[in-house]
């Protein structure tokens, strides 16, 4: 997120700011003691995003969880009304039948021991990986690479799952995964810079509203501590919580 998430002080941005002078100026729109309604917050990525790329548009949230206790981890994945605006490259590791359901679905590459000796070489052209369950004592054995980059197939992310088609149909469609890291942080990407005001609020609103469907029972005192939004390259800009933090 421009390198910002929702601890950024002020003081980093002004280094970040001397980066660049479109960037100063972006940084100009923004006040940094306000937190802006969610609208008015994406408006303002939109004014502010200085690359000559479609930036992506990504959300932080900052939660009232300990992810170091195994009941207060978060990790799920959603599919948002108006997807990323980037279409996902799918592998996925099944056979027979399902290899044929997977391939009718779009899946990008389908296979078994053929895309594991790739992967094993270095071979990483693709972004989420989806395996039938009776793969995953194969596809365990990529643990190691995998692992790491976070493409590790996850029952909780239904990226496990002998529903091979609309596994790939949701990831196709604007499926986005979140977890929670180690310092209570999530964050996820919500579309482009080009995407209209409202589609990327309806996103957004998709996103709040599903961590705060998935609250841990242990979670005490405030849950949604802090929000910000930002394109690729443009400031932090934070968002209030008072309609969510509950």
């Amino acid at each position: 997120m421009g390198g910002i998430s929702v601890n950024t002080t002020y003081e980093e941005e002004i280094k970040m700011a001397k980066k660049g002078k479109k960037y100063a100026d972006a940084l100009k729109l923004v006040d940094r003691d306000t937190a802006y309604q969610a609208e008015e917050a994406l408006e303002l990525v939109k004014k502010t995003s200085v690359a000559k790329f479609d930036e992506t548009v990504e959300v932080a949230v900052r939660l009232g969880v300990d992810p170091k206790k195994a009941d207060q981890q978060i990790r799920g994945a959603v599919v948002l009304p108006h997807g990323t605006g980037k279409t996902q490259r799918v592998l996925v590791f099944a056979k027979g039948e399902k290899a044929k359901e997977a391939e009718a679905a779009g899946a990008d590459y389908v296979g078994e021991d053929d895309l594991i000796n790739k992967i094993n070489q270095g071979w990483f052209d693709f972004d989420v990986i989806v395996a039938t369950p009776d793969m995953m004592a194969q596809v365990g054995r990529l643990g190691r690479v995998l692992g790491p980059k976070g493409l590790m197939p996850n029952p909780k992310t239904g990226t496990v799952t002998f529903d091979v088609t609309k596994a790939v149909e949701e990831i196709k469609a604007g499926k986005v995964e979140y977890r929670v890291d180690k310092s209570g942080n999530i964050h996820v990407p919500i579309g482009k810079v080009s995407f209209d005001t409202p589609k990327l609020l309806e996103n957004f609103q998709t996103i709040v509203e599903t961590l705060h469907k998935v609250k841990p029972a242990a979670a005490k005192g405030t849950y949604v501590k802090n929000i910000a939004v930002a394109s690729t390259m443009g400031p932090g800009i934070r968002v209030t919580t008072t309609a969510f933090a509950k």
